[in-house]
């Protein structure tokens, strides 16, 4: 009603002239706003966005060919990627051990203990089997990927076939029907390290995605911390299709813990993992075909995990597997040196929040002064007053969020 009031003040103006003076007065502040809005929001645009329609079109065959196949793998991403003529070895050479580094161990560490610095965990799901437990949570920082983490425990496996068993790329696709091909690029015989390539199917509104991951796993005791990341590869080319997930991470920790049969015995096995990945499609989608498809996925990891148990005890043992075994021995003393360092961090972090000056509350107040200043020199009606106040408060937010 105070809109429409507005209005008929406007048009009981004595002269055309008047009237169109005044509509264009508090309406120019708001085509301001809509103007700022189009700018500020192609620049913050997500990645997504960027996908144009002709690579749209062509992603579209290969994704319906793949829900009719019937499982049988035929198109051309089945066939592993070619190395460059650069790469004359697949053995990662001294100078390039740094794909996964002490540094990723200390980061798997904090997240274990809880001493990362991130957001609190939010409870998202226990389920459970005869066989296996589980429990998820989730948490959205502020910028980048919503993140996971789980808890499962395996009945009667040790943390040795465990850490096997998700290494092993040549058994996965017995359990993970997501994965379409591997390939091996390069690995370290010293310190158990791999870069690997993954092609992985996803349902037919999504294209297929790319995946180049460095993977180590370090030992402390029959404890495992696996790290596997996305890292940079150009002996891989990036190409339109498939296309390439290069935030990506996906780490573990292994190890034996009680059985949860109340015989008091260490027969089970418990996995910590922490994941999250950019895979080009908006956040919010992803996190519901997550929460949606989650249980599903997991359900399928303890069968696989059965399965591979029996053929482990006939004898058969991967290239992956074996590379699994190759690993980093650190001291339980070496990872509490984590834990301090990380305490000496947050306490420097919390000392410097509490002489943190108030300067940043300076443009907010220049913004909003100056808006007081425009909207009283323009004795022009109240819509124009509330437009002026309005922009000023969305600059003046924007700038808080800096």
């Amino acid at each position: 009603m105070a809109l429409v009031s507005i209005f008929l003040e406007i048009l009981r103006k004595p002269t055309a002239g008047d009237v169109l003076s005044e509509l264009m007065i508090f309406i120019a502040p708001l085509w301001v706003a809509v103007i700022v809005g189009v700018l500020v929001g192609w620049a913050w645009k997500p990645k997504w966005a960027n996908i144009d329609l002709n690579s749209i079109k062509s992603q579209f065959p290969s994704c319906i060919s793949w829900t009719s196949d019937d499982g049988v793998q035929t198109d051309s991403f089945a066939s592993p990627p070619t190395l460059d003529s650069n790469s004359s070895s697949s053995q990662i050479s001294k100078g390039k051990t740094s794909f996964v580094t002490n540094e990723d161990l200390e980061h798997l560490c904090n997240l274990v203990e809880e001493k990362d610095g991130g957001p609190a965990w939010i409870h998202m799901m226990d389920c459970s089997t005869k066989t296996m437990y589980y429990q998820a949570w989730q948490r959205d920082l502020e910028a980048g990927p919503t993140e996971y983490r789980s808890r499962t425990v395996f009945e009667d496996a040790g943390p040795d076939m465990v850490r096997d068993f998700f290494w092993d790329d040549r058994f996965r696709p017995n359990w993970d029907k997501m994965l379409a091909s591997v390939a091996t690029m390069e690995e370290c015989p010293t310190t158990g390290t791999m870069v690997v390539h993954w092609l992985r199917k996803f349902p037919f509104f999504c294209s297929d995605r790319e995946y180049v991951i460095g993977r180590r796993i370090w030992e402390s005791g029959r404890s495992y911390y696996c790290v596997t990341k996305g890292v940079p590869y150009a002996s891989v080319p990036r190409k339109n299709t498939p296309r390439r997930v290069d935030v990506y991470y996906s780490s573990w920790c292994i190890r034996a813990v009680e059985s949860r049969k109340g015989d008091g015995q260490v027969t089970a096995c418990e996995v910590l993992l922490f994941h999250h990945e950019d895979m080009g499609i908006p956040w919010k989608i992803a996190k519901l075909a997550v929460r949606q498809g989650m249980w599903g996925t997991v359900n399928k990891i303890d069968p696989g995990l059965r399965a591979y148990q029996k053929e482990r005890a006939s004898g058969v043992l991967s290239r992956c597997a074996f590379m699994a075994q190759i690993n980093t021995k650190v001291s339980a003393d070496y990872l509490r040196s984590f834990e301090s360092k990380s305490n000496e961090s947050s306490d420097l972090e919390t000392h410097n929040s509490s002489e943190k000056p108030s300067g940043n509350n300076i443009p907010k107040l220049l913004v909003v002064g100056g808006a007081i200043a425009l909207a009283c020199s323009l004795d022009r009606g109240l819509l124009t007053k509330a437009a002026i106040f309005g922009v000023a408060r969305k600059f003046a937010n924007i700038g808080r969020k800096l």
